[in-house]
This record gives structure tokens, C-alpha cells and sequence, in this order.
């Protein structure tokens, strides 16, 4: 359906719903959940306060969506390298699109779920247990991938795929922490590099 023409009788022109999640979702990753007030976020979406209410409820549901769209759009890199044919291969994947991620010139530094609620008042609380159960099962999934390589001879049959998987993911998410903090991304690259050198081998 095309949207009225500008000077027409009618509803007034509607905003683009998915422009406006995307620029909410760049909003809580540059200043995280408490940071990212109702005025910084409707200005940037450029709505109202009302509108914003009536298209995505409140502002703690406002962030599941953003965080939704973190995931299948910057965050995507993690599920594509868990589909990586050897273990070495989804850590290398892994921790190269942290570091791609979490640099982007045109995008906020760091993780949105990293950083989104580290800390958090009583009032985003919930925000921050989404956070935790948002990297466990990114940590669950990794894990569940390394079990299958030991199964399938991929990885020593002595490794821990958990503890393996608790390495990657807290590496990974420290990447995302420096990155933040203003480390360059050839540098991370460096990091990223020196973690993986004793990978364990068959």
C-alpha cells in the first residue's frame, strides 16, 4: 500500500516501525538500558512519546525488541560460526566477528548485550537478568558445539566442552569490554590471535 501523499485529508503519514526499532536499538547500545532515556530514545527514532508507547509498549519491552534485532542483525556472526565445520574454526569465527562487531566505526563500541545492563536499579533488573540469560545461552550453545566436536573426534576426548566454551565466550565477551574502552581493532585482532594459538588439537 503506498503510503498518502503529503497535503491529502487523512491519517498523518505514518513512521517507518522498523527505521524507528533500529534507531532505538543504536540508542541502547551506545548508552545501555537505564542511559538511554525516553527523550534520547524518541529523538532518535523521531516519534513521540506516544507513538512509541502505542508501536512497541513500554520501554523495557522496547529493549526486547532492539535486543531481538541486535541478534539477527550485528550479532548474526554467532550463529553463522557455530555452523563452522571444525571447533577451531567456530572459535576463529567467533571472536573475529566480536572484534568486527565491536569496532564498526558507524556503530556504538562494544556488545549491546555485554554492556545493555551490567548494573542496573530495581527498575531494570529484569533488563539485566535478560542480559544474563542472553550471553548463558550463547555460552549453552557454544558448548553444545564443542560436545559434539569431541563426539565426533574434532577436539581431544579429554577436553571440557564447557569450560572450553566458558573460555570463548568470556574471552569473546572481554573483546567487547576493551572494545568499549577504546582498544583498536588491529590490536583486538592481535588478542584474538594469541587466544587461540594453544587451541587444543587431536
Amino acid at each position: 500500500m503506498e503510503k498518502q501523499q503529503s497535503g491529502l485529508i487523512g491519517r498523518p503519514r505514518g513512521f517507518d516501525a522498523d527505521e524507528a526499532l533500529e534507531s532505538a536499538m543504536l540508542v541502547f547500545w551506545e548508552h545501555g538500558y537505564e542511559g538511554a532515556s525516553t527523550a534520547i530514545l524518541t529523538n532518535a527514532m523521531g516519534i513521540s512519546t506516544t507513538s512509541m508507547y502505542a508501536a512497541f509498549g513500554n520501554k523495557e519491552k522496547l529493549f526486547r525488541r532492539a535486543l531481538e534485532r541486535y541478534t539477527e542483525g550485528p550479532s548474526a556472526y554467532f550463529a553463522r560460526a557455530l555452523q563452522e565445520p571444525t571447533a577451531l574454526h567456530v572459535a576463529t569465527a567467533i571472536l573475529a566477528g566480536t572484534v568486527r562487531t565491536t569496532t564498526r566505526p558507524a556503530h556504538p563500541h562494544g556488545c549491546l548485550g555485554v554492556q545493555g545492563a551490567l548494573t542496573a536499579s530495581g527498575s531494570g533488573q529484569a533488563v539485566r537478568d535478560l542480559l544474563i540469560a542472553w550471553r548463558n545461552d550463547g555460552y549453552r550453545c557454544v558448548q553444545e558445539r564443542f560436545q559434539r566436536a569431541v563426539d565426533e573426534g574434532d577436539l581431544p576426548p579429554q577436553t571440557d566442552p564447557g569450560l572450553l566454551a566458558r573460555y570463548l565466550t568470556t574471552f569473546a565477551y572481554g573483546i567487547a569490554v576493551q572494545a568499549a574502552s577504546g582498544v583498536d581493532r588491529d590490536e583486538l585482532r592481535k588478542m584474538a590471535d594469541a587466544a587461540l594459538r594453544n587451541w587444543p588439537l587431536v
